[in-house]
């Protein structure tokens, strides 16, 4: 029953607000300890979780980092940084960065960036600020247009850049299916097939972009 208490200390935890990673993390050596295991036992599975489960790793350390350099104003920094640049449009902007984020996932690259890391802190108020250095303040319906845009744009590039990567999951997950029709093919083969449409996507999205771009980026009206 002692290591019920765990269950307590996130109750208690969360009623009093405490920040809720030091609640998880206290809460897990409390019932570690109740059950018998020593500290450096608690330690050890905690980094055996964070080897073994993506899902732990992003959770206990990057979007506590993420949370942490947002408030102290890396959001506002890089709008700030891009507004002094007059020259720097939305469009472009973000086509530099589907370019960058197609390449590094057709190299293998795929947590390099993505919605928590890059887009919600650093790409999506570079685009707003774009915007705002041409057409001055934002209204609220152009401001989650230009969120959304930012999103869409690493949702395209990731989605078409990881399958040129030969050992990405689709990839090998298409080869055992045709494997187990009877159909053998080497994952270079699919791989080298998914550039046709990566180009095609890319210069889709590039275009949408542009056209984005002519109507906010410019100073013109919504």
């Amino acid at each position: 029953m002692l290591t019920l208490l765990g269950v307590a200390a996130v109750v208690v935890g969360f009623a009093v607000r405490l920040n809720p990673l030091l609640v998880v993390v206290g809460a897990a050596f409390i019932t570690g300890l109740a059950a018998g295991k020593s500290p450096l036992e608690v330690l050890d599975a905690f980094g055996h979780a964070f080897n073994e489960n993506r899902f732990v790793s992003a959770a206990y350390l990057v979007l506590p980092v993420i949370g942490v350099v947002e408030r102290a104003g890396l959001q506002e920094q890089a709008r700030t940084l891009i507004t002094r640049f007059r020259g720097v449009s939305v469009g472009p902007l973000l086509i530099a960065y589907l370019a960058f984020r197609q390449l590094t996932s057709a190299l293998g690259l795929t947590s390099i960036a993505g919605q928590a890391q890059s887009i919600r802190p650093i790409v999506a108020p570079m685009a707003e600020g774009a915007v705002e250095a041409r057409r001055g303040p934002l209204d609220p319906a152009t401001r989650q247009r230009v969120r959304a845009f930012a999103a869409a744009t690493d949702n395209i590039g990731l989605f078409f850049g990881e399958d040129i990567f030969v050992a990405i999951g689709s990839i090998l997950l298409m080869v055992g299916f045709l494997a187990a029709s009877g159909i053998t093919m080497d994952p270079i083969h699919l791989s080298l097939w998914a550039i046709p449409t990566a180009v095609a996507a890319f210069a889709i999205h590039a275009v949408r972009l542009v056209l984005f771009d002519r109507r906010h980026g410019r100073g013109d009206a919504p």
